[in-house]
């Protein structure tokens, strides 16, 4: 028993250690020039954390909201992982909600704020206020999420039509997560 709680707790730390150096390796050294307005951090918050994110998101073929005689594929949700640059798994991203777990427990979820069209056949760029996190650790006082640097993705352009109604794709997209902290 106690060498599973030892265990643990030296999964913790070496958790905590990989978060630590992602962090101090990419601490406020981004620029968002090249972004557009609508996605950008405002002013008085620094890169905390920069991942690389491999995942897939689940599309639903639905009735449209818009014209019930049709049907449009919907957003189900996303899973993904987001490593630091050398592969290291750091934060799982699932939903809904949207929710950011790092691997030393700590955990986000947030609220879009907007979004900005990336390559076709990929899911917009996008910027989120994160939820305060209950728990201590790398996503602690996280600020906004961006995601940008997209590939993929996107809901398929065919395929979904009121015979298919409830039927499920699964998208894989690749791209970056950047977690922001107030300065």
């Amino acid at each position: 028993m106690k060498n599973q709680y030892m265990l643990k707790a030296l999964k913790i730390t070496a958790a905590s250690a990989l978060m630590m150096a992602a962090t101090q390796s990419y601490a406020g050294s981004f620029s968002q020039e090249n972004l557009p307005s609508e996605v950008r951090v405002p002013a008085g918050n620094m890169v905390a954390m920069f991942t690389a994110a491999k995942g897939n998101i689940t599309w639903e073929c639905k009735v449209d909201t818009s014209d019930e005689e049709k049907a449009k594929w919907a957003f189900a949700g996303p899973r993904a992982i987001l490593s630091d640059n050398k592969g290291n798994h750091l934060v799982s991203y699932f939903g809904p909600p949207a929710t950011w777990e790092s691997l030393d427990g700590s955990s986000i979820t947030g609220k879009q704020l907007a979004v900005s069209p990336s390559a076709k056949g990929s899911i917009p760029m996008q910027l989120v206020k994160a939820n305060e996190s209950e728990r201590p650790g790398a996503l602690k006082d996280v600020t906004y999420i961006q995601r940008i640097n997209l590939s993929g993705g996107a809901a398929p352009e065919t395929g979904c039509n009121m015979d298919k109604l409830g039927h499920k794709v699964v998208v894989n997209y690749s791209g970056e997560y950047l977690f922001w902290k107030a300065k």
